[in-house]
């Protein structure tokens, strides 16, 4: 981001109602950790009266990579160990499974629109860069595509509910 392109993002945040307070110096910071910490997916910022602004790094991630979240994102509970009599039909153990988490805070959608039919749901079979939902972040539709290629085993988020960065979406099993 250059200096111009930080001005106008700047001036764009004084006009939102509750933001008045963010400095030039705070937009081009953000940036720059943007730039610094590739693992950062996003930056939100608070204002009053629930107005937000999100900045987003985009086209950056290294393919098959996944960017880890904050120390602040809570670590799910370890799953139930599976059942000792175990078939070649059962599904693998959770550590053998792959995870699509969130690339950024929104609204968990996992169909195009309500009423349709899921992107994906256990037991679809995904390939790398398939839509498997879409994040609603500041009312802007953000359609989430499978970087690991498998089977659906779980779907662990909830439809039309918040998540967080970080968050465990599915769980894929690549060799399925």
């Amino acid at each position: 981001m250059n200096s111009k392109e930080t001005q106008e993002l700047a001036k764009l945040l004084a006009k939102l109602p509750g933001i008045r307070s963010i400095e030039l110096g705070d937009v081009r910071s953000m940036a720059e950790l943007l730039h610094e910490f590739p693992e950062i997916g996003s930056i939100e910022v608070r204002g009053w009266f629930e107005s937000a602004v999100v900045i987003t790094r985009t086209g950056t991630a290294v393919a098959g990579a996944m960017p880890a979240p904050p120390p602040t994102v809570a670590v799910p509970a370890a799953l139930p160990a599976p059942p000792a009599a175990t078939s070649a039909a059962q599904a693998p153990a959770p550590s053998a499974l792959k995870e699509i988490r969130s690339p950024m805070v929104g609204t968990f959608y996992k169909s195009p629109e309500p009423g349709a039919e899921p992107y994906v749901k256990v037991g679809s079979r995904v390939s790398v860069g398939q839509t498997v939902c879409i994040i609603e972040a500041m009312k802007i539709m953000n359609e989430i595509e499978a970087e690991v290629a498998g089977v659906i085993r779980e779907v662990v988020a909830d439809d039309a509910q918040p998540v967080e960065f970080g968050a465990v979406l599915y769980r894929v099993d690549p060799n399925g």
